[in-house]
């Protein structure tokens, strides 16, 4: 439940995260006209994670706070 409650609050926090920027986004399309030829010269190579990622992470969160939650059951006993 834990890992859960973890990766929900990252997702919404990337969520609003990119709400926030998009709202705040001011373009300025007057002195973009002039930056036409290199921006057509730019390109971007990026790697895409695999959607594995996030299945693995949320076991590996799951892992980790059944370990923090089993360990506080042992202290208390």
């Amino acid at each position: 439940m834990s890992s859960i409650a973890v990766h929900v609050v990252y997702i919404v926090g990337m969520v609003l995260v990119g709400y926030i920027k998009t709202k705040n986004y001011k373009p300025d399309i007057a002195s973009a006209w002039d930056e036409v030829e290199t921006l057509r010269k730019e390109v971007v190579f990026v790697k895409v994670n695999s959607p594995f990622l996030y299945l693995f992470s949320f076991l590996g969160v799951a892992v980790i706070c059944g370990i923090i939650i089993f360990s506080y059951r042992n202290l208390l006993n």
